[in-house]
């Protein structure tokens, strides 16, 4: 599971993160309480949910994709989801993670 922190202005609200998906991922979103999961591309599953104001997501990746071009399609699908839920680009995330850790 992975978490993200929200930037200023981005509120941890359900409703919010769904529009999100809606607009990255072009299927149908099932909704389990205040989780949304979508089988999307080469993810088999993904699962969303906000936690202590934050955006937590599990992803299963579907070993049976063997096709680039819908592995990038997934990987784009999934950093614009990202970046329209967090506020966030990939870089600012990638810099984040490694400050948690203590990379940085």
């Amino acid at each position: 599971m992975q978490q993200y922190k929200l930037k200023r202005g981005f509120k941890p609200e359900p409703e919010r993160i769904y529009q999100a998906m809606q607009e990255s991922f072009p299927v149908e979103i099932s909704r389990n309480g205040d989780r949304f999961e979508i089988s999307y591309g080469a993810l088999s599953k993904i699962t969303v949910w906000i936690e202590d104001k934050k955006l937590c997501v599990e992803t299963v990746s579907d070993a049976a994709v063997k096709d680039d071009e819908t592995i990038l399609q997934t990987n784009k699908a999934y950093r614009d989801f990202l970046l329209k839920s967090t506020g966030y680009t990939a870089k600012e995330r990638l810099k984040m993670a490694k400050k948690d850790v203590g990379e940085a």
